[in-house]
């Protein structure tokens, strides 16, 4: 099974270029991944991206990072370094469950990640009040708490399309942006609709894309409060958040599969199998 894994993530994670980015790949990556990682390790790993992403703001400029442009070129450059699995191996990763249950897995995994970085992030920010020197530390760390959310829920969208067998095929880097573009619409993919999957985001889609980031970014900020407060705030609304955009997406994925809403107290439907 870890050389499944391992064979689906050289095929489908393109090497990073030069020595920030591949740390920016490698941390995301990290943070990203739904293991049961503790509050330490968690708000270690956001501190350090949130060092680096200190560094690259320089360049980046502040009007670039106020109209949400350096947010999404961030995200869009962490994408295809993003490991998505396939149908096989996310049904053997979630004790053999397949369909709407393997899909409710995927949600509930996802969902209890992106709390667990709204908790880290509160709690950061519960130490950085004691300091008030490391207070300058707070934009990056708010960045760096946007980057991983949403990377957190662009790997969920991609890893439903594969649980419902709405396949998009390409490059890393086709692929990655095509789940930022589904992310940043809060839309499914449909891949044979014209313009749906390509090598490049248009106008609408960066538009679309910075205005998602910013949302995100403003949600971070809740994390802020003092004390533990922000943690709690945190928590629950990413909880909320990475929710309502799983039911939306599934939404779209069951109609392009052919497979019709659960209706209450029935049975889950069948999805196609793959075979």
């Amino acid at each position: 099974m870890t050389g499944d894994l391992e064979k689906r993530r050289d095929e489908d994670v393109e090497p990073a270029h030069g020595g920030g980015s591949t740390e920016l790949g490698e941390l995301v990556g990290r943070l990203t991944a739904d293991e049961d990682m503790d509050r330490e390790t968690r708000g270690r790993l956001l501190g350090r991206l949130a060092r680096l992403l200190g560094q690259n703001a320089r360049r980046a400029g502040a009007a670039g990072i106020a109209r949400g442009r350096w947010l999404g070129d961030l995200l869009v450059e962490v994408a295809p370094h993003i490991p998505i699995r396939d149908r096989e191996t996310l049904s053997s990763h979630h004790h053999g469950l397949t369909g709407e249950a393997l899909a409710d897995s995927l949600v509930r995994v996802a969902s209890n990640t992106t709390t667990g970085v709204g908790a880290a992030g509160g709690a950061l920010a519960a130490v950085q009040f004691t300091a008030p020197p490391l207070l300058l530390t707070a934009p990056a760390q708010l960045a760096a708490e946007t980057l991983v959310v949403a990377a957190i829920e662009v790997k969920l969208i991609a890893e439903l399309h594969e649980v419902y067998g709405v396949r998009v095929e390409g490059t890393g880097t086709v692929r990655g942006r095509a789940f930022v573009t589904s992310w940043a619409r809060q839309r499914g993919i449909n891949p044979l609709e014209a313009g749906s999957i390509g090598s490049a985001l248009g106008s609408a889609a960066k538009a679309a894309l910075r205005k998602r980031m910013l949302r995100v970014f403003g949600r971070s900020m809740s994390t802020m409060g003092p004390l533990l407060t922000g943690a709690a705030a945190g928590a629950a609304l990413n909880r909320g958040a990475t929710k309502a955009l799983a039911n939306t997406i599934r939404t779209d994925l069951r109609a392009s599969a052919g497979v019709p809403p659960p209706l209450p107290g029935e049975d889950r439907p069948r999805l196609p199998s793959g075979d």
